[in-house]
């Protein structure tokens, strides 16, 4: 069965690639999405919200679950060839290397043109901070740490769990990540409600975290420093992150780029001072979007190879 789902992640990363997420087609993730912002309508307020939270976190899991397992199974069942086919589709709705590509892009457009009112609005599209007042450095730093933090979140996470139990663990993992996203944060109205889907969250991404930020260093050349030097920045800091898995891959990028990242963010005029992260080599500047979204694709291509190479020697090793 290994290798069936070895086979439904390659279909996957191929549909990404040549598709990625248009926006006008359904997306299962929207329908997760709609599910939690019920139950959290429904669920959220009164005594005893973690323990609430926490109920809200297994029906979403195990409903997700259910659908999932039973439409693969059926796919499976009329024929190998099919079932791979319908499992790589829907793996290929858990990932987001083309999306993530192209955001960064959207942002590195405006920014070549010196069009910064553009480029901060791009950008304000997929970060959270605050994002009126920011330069062109502060610009290029939140999309370079947008795709170096979910390279792990938005791609190599989810097909990690794809190869230990197909698309339905990959769909468990998209699941507790949206979760995560929508009701996972220390605001005064999910604090306690969104305990246990943050929780979750990091225990799904511990281990795929500090893979990616390995996978990164070994499938990228670090500028100006050796790659000793490059290991010890990323084991020095990426434990800084206050996530505890966010941290590696932006640890990483920022080895690898010679570049410095973290610092001050706002939040709605909220300071944030995060720690910093790699050494500043080089000043951080619109081309190093770029050079982020290479390290992504050659770090997701490599991630793959590794599956299947650790695939294939555990169904050689187990009969």
């Amino acid at each position: 069965m290994i290798l069936h789902h070895l086979s439904a992640i390659t279909v996957a990363y191929v549909i990404d690639l040549l598709v990625g997420d248009p926006p006008n087609w359904p997306h299962p993730v929207r329908w997760i999405g709609s599910l939690i912002s019920a139950l959290e309508k429904r669920l959220n307020h009164g005594a005893f919200r973690k323990m609430k939270g926490v109920i809200m976190l297994a029906i979403v899991l195990i409903t997700v679950c259910l659908l999932v397992s039973s439409f693969v199974y059926l796919a499976y069942k009329i024929n190998t060839f099919i079932g791979i086919f319908i499992e790589g589709v829907l793996l290929a709705a858990t990932i987001a290397q083309k999306s993530l590509k192209e955001a960064a892009v959207e942002v590195y457009n405006p920014l070549r043109k010196a069009d910064l009112p553009a480029a901060r609005e791009k950008l304000s599209y997929i970060v959270g901070r605050d994002t009126e007042a920011l330069d062109e450095s502060e610009i290029s730093r939140a999309a370079i740490e947008t795709v170096a933090e979910n390279t792990s979140d938005g791609v190599t996470a989810p097909l990690f769990w794809a190869l230990i139990g197909g698309a339905p663990l990959a769909f468990i993992y998209r699941a507790a990540n949206t979760c995560d996203s929508m009701v996972g944060n220390f605001s005064e109205r999910y604090k306690e409600f969104g305990w246990a889907s943050a929780k979750w969250d990091d225990i799904m991404n511990w281990l795929p975290s500090r893979l990616t930020g390995i996978v990164m260093l070994v499938g990228n050349r670090p500028n100006m420093i050796s790659y000793k030097r490059a290991w010890s920045i990323l084991f020095r800091d990426a434990q800084k992150h206050p996530s505890p898995n966010s941290g590696w891959g932006e640890a990483a990028v920022a080895a690898i780029l010679g570049i410095q990242l973290g610092g001050i963010n706002y939040y709605k005029g909220i300071i944030s001072n995060r720690a910093k992260m790699g050494e500043a080599l080089f000043p951080i500047g619109s081309c190093h979007i770029l050079q982020a979204n290479r390290i992504l694709a050659r770090t997701v291509l490599l991630f793959i190879m590794l599956l299947w190479l650790g695939g294939v020697l555990v169904a050689w090793l187990v009969p």
